[in-house]
């Protein structure tokens, strides 16, 4: 059998200098030939992994096209494909084809041997790839409908109270397995919510991915109480009050990963219908370049956040993506030598090295409360969750001119349209022109799927009535169209981008807020003065390849 270093040789995917090099590092790293190469740049994940099956004699796939046969996924228990990160894909000739990114690993050879009662034939994947096609094939909803129809084919006495079974705390209790499964699949599908809702003879539960809703499981009315019961137990909710909204908080962890849920309970006329955002914590360390600015619009918020006092708000609608900004930019101006403070409602994310402030309307803490006590407490930087009303808005602006960098969120359509909100709150109108430093409205609008989006010419009469910046006479420009493929889950859309509006508050606007202008003839300046709206960012990205038009359409009024 061939060396490693000779068929990376052979294949020409190392040179000798860079393989002696490799072997050098390789002593001190503690690692294979192959991973030092792998650590040191020179051969990426699947060059490694093809040039192992190559060593081993194995054929090498790619799962996100490759045909895998749901019927030889089903053979072999999710939990064991899991624990050795394996896939049954095929059948070839009596025989099991079992896709893996350690070929050397016979005990899980033998295990899936044992599981199928049929001989395995192992080909190679990257480890990548195969937790990708584990999250599409191995799906925790399947186990969910199980669950549940084990459930309602179970006989219970009539006098059973289904709503007190949630209390069970055996982990494999049935309503305990189903609630683990619901949340860890909203997890692995990177839902933003999981929507859990009574219906009149069912119980329904909705994903949100991307920005869009998708049904993933009817379970019999049955279980709903006991359904309900359980979560409401995890998030320290109490489950004898049913007549009215209440909210919580619950923490899992998945992946190694400590996730946190925002739990809200309604009622409704068929139960408590609950909602669970996912708090996911590598959210809030995301650097501002990972949040689609694009260079001009960038440079302009630099500039704003840069500066040690002022305000800058950023606005839109609820799950616009507004506090991920805000987070970002906390990391951005966030240093030893600096105090920030931040005052929300929740606090949806925690921050290491910064103090923040939960509001408790119920023990008299209210965001003026609070940011008035917080500027008793020498900040550089204030973060407020939201302004939503006179007080806290009068605070805030007194705050970033006497010093103090001021971060916020409002919520207007477009950035012009702060300024005048600001006013209409009772602000004068020079206190805003002088206080307010930028403003940022912002969309969120779905990623086109890098593996299957395709490139169309569109018809002269699609641009003119979406009013892309396209005159007739130039030539076509090219754009793309979501596909569908199993990475992307047949949708064409991986992932969310931001579009943004970035305004800085320029003189001329300044006059503007003190003569009371309309946010009409705040934005015709801005945009004389060089702000790209909402809509021309889209244009813009859909142009680079990143969304489409249709998408663009429906965040973009």
């Amino acid at each position: 059998m061939k060396q490693l270093g000779e068929i990376l040789l052979d294949e020409g995917l190392v040179t000798e200098s860079q393989l002696l090099a490799a072997l050098d590092a390789q002593v001190s790293m503690g690692q294979s030939l192959g991973r030092t190469l792998v650590e040191l740049g020179i051969l990426t994940e699947d060059q490694l992994v093809r040039a192992l099956a190559a060593q081993v004699g194995m054929q090498f796939i790619d799962l996100d096209d490759y045909p895998v046969d749901r019927a030889a996924v089903s053979v072999v228990p999710p939990s064991l494909c899991r624990r050795y990160t394996v896939l049954p894909v095929a059948f070839v000739s009596g025989q099991l084809v079992m896709a893996t990114s350690d070929p050397g690993n016979v005990v899980a050879v033998d295990d899936v041997r044992t599981a199928s009662g049929m001989s395995v034939v192992p080909v190679v994947a990257t480890r990548d790839n195969l937790l990708r096609a584990l999250d599409r094939f191995c799906r925790a909803d399947e186990e969910m409908g199980d669950l549940s129809s084990a459930f309602e084919d179970s006989q219970l006495p009539q006098d059973t109270d289904l709503s007190r079974m949630g209390d069970i705390v055996e982990d494999d209790a049935p309503i305990v397995r189903y609630v683990n499964l619901m949340v860890t699949q909203a997890i692995t599908d990177r839902a933003s919510d999981i929507h859990v809702e009574p219906a009149e003879h069912d119980l329904r539960v909705r994903y949100r991915i991307d920005g869009v809703l998708h049904e993933m499981q009817r379970s019999p009315k049955q279980i709903q109480g006991a359904v309900i019961s359980r979560i409401k137990i995890l998030s320290d909710i109490d489950i004898a009050e049913k007549r009215k909204p209440q909210d919580g908080r619950m923490s899992v962890v998945h992946n190694g990963r400590k996730i946190d849920l925002r739990v809200a309970t309604l009622p409704t006329v068929w139960g408590e219908k609950v909602v669970m955002r996912i708090l996911d914590n590598s959210t809030a360390s995301l650097d501002l370049r990972d949040l689609s600015f694009l260079d001009d619009n960038y440079a302009t918020y630099q500039a704003a956040y840069s500066k040690p006092y002022g305000m800058i708000l950023v606005t839109g609608p609820t799950g616009s993506g507004k506090s991920t900004t805000l987070y970002a930019t906390l990391n951005a101006v966030s240093r030893p030598e600096i105090n920030v403070i931040t005052v929300e409602d929740p606090v949806e994310y925690r921050l290491p090295g910064i103090n923040q402030v939960q509001v408790n309307p119920k023990a008299g803490l209210t965001f003026a409360g609070a940011l008035r006590s917080i500027l008793r407490s020498d900040p550089d930087v204030v973060l407020l969750g939201e302004i939503r009303d006179h007080e806290t808005a009068q605070i805030a602006i007194e705050a970033a001119l006497t010093g103090h960098l001021v971060l916020s969120t409002l919520h207007t359509n477009d950035a012009p349209s702060a300024v005048t909100r600001l006013v209409e709150m009772g602000i004068e109108p020079f206190l805003v022109g002088s206080a307010l430093d930028c403003v940022v409205a912002q969309r969120l609008a779905r990623r086109l799927c890098e593996r299957c989006k395709v490139a169309y010419r569109p018809d002269p009469a699609e641009l003119v009535s979406a009013r892309f910046p396209w005159n007739p006479g130039e030539p076509l420009p090219e754009l793309y169209r979501p596909g569908g493929c199993p990475a992307c889950s047949r949708t064409g859309y991986h992932g969310r981008l931001a579009l943004h509006e970035v305004m800085p508050v320029t003189e001329a606007i300044e006059r503007h807020a003190v003569t009371h202008s309309s946010s009409s003839d705040i934005a015709e300046t801005a945009a004389a003065e060089g702000m790209v709206g909402l809509r021309d960012d889209g244009w813009r990205k859909v142009a680079l390849g990143r969304t489409s038009v249709e998408e663009i359409l429906r965040v973009v009024a």
